[in-house]
């Protein structure tokens, strides 16, 4: 029997643990899988350094600790070296590697909803957000636009927290509107709304919205979505309640919309096969996660 664990902070409205044992029954194995609430970067560590010890099998990173996650490995597998944060540590020898789950389940999310797409936004600078970045040119998208509450109009954007890692990452870095209004954005939003209005995706790549953390009316106020055309997909990595504001903003506006609980089942499986090198039962799982989420 092994254990494998989540890291985060919070973590107590996580469906991992649902997903994950659920997926050990099928497959008729006895893991553990726990939640691991971090309060510090000290804490992180000293679960980092168990894996190594091998006193953990693996461990799931989620917020805020996906970049801290790739810095603590021994070696990072090139898509999380790339992207800037790992989502996944596997422990291979002595060694802790990173590696990044959600690029690849998103993209498959996107590619299976909005293929041929040319241009994207994306809201938030976190993990989600540079995962997002890097589903999107994975799949081809031309031009990729991100904004961020903490990167203001009246400051230059070298100052603007992480948005180096986007911009050399090939995406265009934009301010966050100004007085942000329902329908429309503000006076310091000319260039985020129109790219957002040419977008065929919008992901929404932040904690807003989600159970416990907020409303969410913050993100969702800041796309015009009157002005979007019907076949716009708008993307909530949310899971959390099902349907968020954002959600609610694009089903009132007759645009497409799906919420984060394939991404979330999805990255699952992929970690599953990278821990236990067998084919996730993806059933069990999805399944897992609606009555987990249900139960909520």
């Amino acid at each position: 029997m092994s254990r494998f664990v989540l890291i985060g902070h919070p973590v107590g409205h996580s469906l991992s643990p649902a997903i994950h044992r659920a997926a050990y029954r099928a497959l008729g194995l006895s893991h553990e899988y726990d939640l691991v609430d971090a309060v510090d970067e000290a804490a992180v560590r000293g679960i980092v350094d168990e894996l190594r010890r091998g006193r953990i099998a693996g461990a799931n990173v989620t917020v805020p600790y996906k970049r801290l996650a790739l810095e603590l490995a021994d070696r990072a597998h090139p898509l999380a070296a790339s992207t800037g944060a790992a989502n996944v540590l596997a422990r291979e020898g002595s060694q802790v590697v990173a590696y990044n789950t959600d690029v690849l389940a998103l993209a498959d999310q996107l590619g299976e909803r909005a293929a041929g797409a040319r241009v994207a936004a994306v809201i938030g600078n976190g993990g989600a957000a540079l995962a997002a970045l890097a589903a999107c040119r994975s799949l081809g998208v031309e031009r990729v636009g991100v904004v961020a509450r903490a990167w203001r109009a009246a400051e230059r954007p070298a100052r603007w927290p992480r948005a180096a890692e986007f911009q050399k990452a090939g995406a265009i870095v934009l301010p966050w509107p100004s007085e942000p209004v329902p329908g429309r954005a503000g006076v310091a939003g000319d260039a985020w709304d129109t790219l957002v209005c040419s977008s065929q995706i919008i992901v929404q790549a932040t904690s807003a919205g989600m159970l416990g953390v907020g409303d969410g009316g913050s993100v969702r106020d800041i796309v015009p979505w009157p002005r979007l055309g019907a076949g716009t997909l708008a993307f909530d990595v949310v899971y959390n309640p099902p349907v968020t504001p954002f959600l609610e903003a694009a089903n009132a506006a007759a645009v497409r919309s799906e919420g984060g609980l394939g991404m979330l089942v999805g990255q699952a499986a992929r970690t599953l096969s990278l821990w236990l090198g067998v084919e996730p039962p993806r059933g069990s799982m999805r399944e897992a996660a609606e009555q987990a989420l249900e139960a909520a």
